[in-house]
């Protein structure tokens, strides 16, 4: 059986420059599948970095003679890039199985399957084992009935298998199967943080997440199960990505990353194997993680941690019990600025506008919170109704939205109107956030000018990408 796994072309992510990055959902049910059936011809497409368009894609399909087709489907934004490459598959070949995954189809299964035929089985959850119970099913041309995690069609019915259970041991799970896009390791890159010249790789820490903010899709995904790769674990991936393809730097992939007693281990770890002047990272922390482990910081600055996004989201306390981000409030998050600046860590700012409530004049308190805050960056998103999130319920009961284009569903296309501004106001307004901050005379100059290297490049990048620009067009 051969089995095709695809990368699709899609656009990168302006907000946060340009970048492309290895496809770490195809690499990891990959590694499981080549782990543990032999008898399955395997081959990863990743347009991004091969620069394949939809007419190369589809030579390669037909070079290739697919039995299934396994696009990526990592966010709501590149759903039609998954339902299009399906619909390629087809064309080439009728017969062919195409299988979706991730949390968009997970969420949406049986609408997916509904509203496009070149859909034929959709991965609901964690996918290592079920896509690999789901090849042997096809190989063996035996009933789907049997496999549990999937959603499929049968007789012009949808039908919905059972969950299947949550892997215990995310230790024991093979490493992602890197070696098949080795050719392509030294064009994956990430300019704003690390700059074009350096190899970027993900690696996932943990999977899940404790908390249950209303507008993440995160913690229902994985059913509230937060379970965690040992510090070991994580290096040994680090380690073998640097030695192996050269990969200097590291997205820690957390939904959130606890400054625990396994985060003490990384770093330990990193330094203990002469990782941590070869290698940098990335993380994403809560402010309150920050301020009640500022001992951690200096550790964590010394093994390579040059840049942690936090969100701040909002400062009106109501806005951020309706988000149930409790435990953040004004003072922690100035106080986690002001550490990640000491210890030398670029800090980046997430805030959110377009909450149900939102009017001109609480958008201008939420810029004049970043202002105050003064984090090195500021990144403003519009509220995202994203589906399997508690906000795409209610809005959807509501008739709050608006746009029902996927493509938008990037945060900064504004989805859904507030009480007291139209879906264009919103739009309109998150560019004046960034005008706000990055327009800012005094902040650039300091930005251009700073002794960070991390800072000073940042801010020259931004201007290059004319961010602004971009975001007016928007409106």
């Amino acid at each position: 059986m051969r089995v095709l796994f695809v990368e699709p072309p899609k656009n990168y992510w302006f907000i946060m420059g340009e970048y492309i990055s290895p496809p770490l959902g195809v690499l990891t049910l990959v590694g499981y599948l080549d782990t543990n059936d032999r008898d399955v011809e395997i081959r990863v497409v990743d347009c991004q970095a091969e620069k394949i368009g939809w007419d190369g894609l589809e030579k390669h399909v037909e070079a290739f003679q697919p039995d299934v087709v396994a696009p990526s489907g990592l966010g709501t934004c590149n759903a039609y890039t998954v339902i299009r490459t399906t619909e390629l598959a087809k064309k080439v070949n009728p017969e062919v199985t195409t299988v979706v995954g991730g949390q968009h189809f997970s969420a949406l299964a049986g609408e997916s399957l509904e509203g496009y035929p070149s859909i034929d089985v959709v991965v609901r959850g964690e996918g290592e084992q079920t896509f690999n119970t789901l090849i042997k099913a096809l190989e063996e041309k035996q009933s789907l009935s049997g496999v549990n995690g999937i959603s499929f069609r049968h007789e012009g019915a949808v039908v919905h298998n059972p969950d299947r259970p949550l892997i215990k041991d995310l230790d024991a799970l093979p490493f992602p199967a890197y070696h098949y896009v080795k050719e392509h390791m030294k064009t994956y890159y990430f300019t704003l943080m690390a700059g074009k010249d350096v190899s970027f790789a993900i690696v996932e820490g943990s999977r899940g997440c404790s908390y249950n903010c209303s507008y993440c899709s995160q913690w229902r995904y994985w059913r509230r199960h937060c379970r965690v790769k040992s510090a070991e674990r994580i290096v040994d991936e680090i380690e073998r990505l640097h030695r192996d393809y050269g990969t200097k730097f590291f997205w820690l992939a957390d939904d959130n990353f606890n400054l625990d007693e396994r985060a003490d281990k990384l770093c330990d770890e990193i330094m203990k194997r002469g990782l941590a002047d070869e290698v940098t990272w990335f993380c994403q922390v809560r402010c309150d993680e920050i301020v009640n482990h500022p001992t951690l910081l200096p550790k964590m600055r010394k093994a390579g941690n040059i840049w942690v996004l936090t969100g701040f989201d909002n400062p009106d306390p109501e806005v951020l019990k309706t988000f149930r981000r409790l435990g953040i409030t004004k003072t922690l998050a100035k106080e986690a600025v002001n550490l990640l600046r000491k210890n030398g860590v670029f800090s980046q700012g997430m805030f959110i506008i377009g909450e149900r409530r939102d009017s001109h004049e609480s958008i201008e308190v939420i810029r004049q919170y970043a202002d105050w805050l003064d984090p090195d960056i500021a990144t403003f998103m519009t509220l995202t109704p994203f589906p399997g999130t508690e906000i795409y319920e209610a809005a959807k009961l509501n008739g709050w939205i608006e746009d029902f284009n996927w493509s938008n569903y990037d945060m900064v296309h504004a989805i859904m109107p507030t009480e007291h501004l139209t879906r264009a106001e919103v739009q309109e307004e998150l560019f004046k956030c960034y005008r706000s901050f990055f327009g800012n005379w005094k902040r650039r100059y300091q930005g251009f000018f700073s002794e960070n290297p991390i800072t000073r490049r940042t801010y020259q990048f931004l201007a290059r990408e004319a961010i602004l620009t971009r975001l007016a067009q928007l409106f």
